[in-house]
């Protein structure tokens, strides 16, 4: 049984000037669910990510999420994305259209019989197209192609409105709810001041 004094207390709870903070929801996923894999539409293809390039990644990791504050991997110094990049445990794929990056797609399987589902992300022009769909299936075939018995996603309230709904129909089931609190990375320049106006910031005075 958790610790209650680790949980967040009942009623509001203020947060610092600077800062955000978001509802996160995990899921899980304890079987393989029943049906054919779907494909990628015509002209869409998913490739192992072979530039592990700290910047190149950003980049990318940037032109997905900025819009859904991703922040973790453009807070890491370059010694610690480059260990992430280069971990044998993780496999990272990219969405390709038309000579262009937009997707990103990245399971971790460093942990015993279970598998992670870190990112899965489309850039904004190429949304609602059925293109998510099928990554979520590439991801589940992959995901159970190994010896797991448990495969996991968290996903938060500054994500995409869709995307809880879209991972629960993918089979997911949720579990567990948490609060994360993290310094707003717009106003430390990791991300533009105007990415993710759905979320203001609110800096200290």
């Amino acid at each position: 049984m958790k610790d209650i004094a680790q949980t967040v207390p009942t009623g509001y709870s203020n947060i610092a000037p600077g800062h955000i903070a978001t509802v996160v929801t995990c899921l899980e996923m304890r079987e393989k669910p029943a049906g054919a894999p779907r494909p990628l539409p015509e002209g869409f293809s998913l490739q192992p990510l072979t530039e592990r390039d700290p910047d190149a990644y950003r980049r990318l990791f940037r032109k997905v999420g900025a819009n859904w504050l991703w922040f973790s991997r453009l807070i890491m110094s370059d010694e610690t994305l480059i260990s992430v990049l280069q971990n044998p445990n993780r496999e990272i794929y990219v969405i390709h259209h038309s000579g262009q990056d937009v997707g990103l797609m990245e399971l971790d399987f460093s942990e015993p019989e279970e598998v992670e589902l870190v990112f899965l992300g489309l850039t904004s022009d190429v949304t609602g197209k059925g293109i998510g769909r099928a990554v979520m299936s590439a991801a589940t075939e992959l995901a159970w192609a190994k010896p797991v018995q448990r495969f996991w996603v968290h996903t938060c309230t500054f994500d995409h409105p869709s995307a809880l709904g879209f991972y629960i129909r993918s089979g997911f089931e949720p579990y567990e709810r948490r609060v994360e609190v993290q310094a707003d990375p717009r106003l430390s320049g990791h991300l533009p001041l105007d990415a993710a106006p759905h979320v203001p910031i609110i800096a200290a005075r």
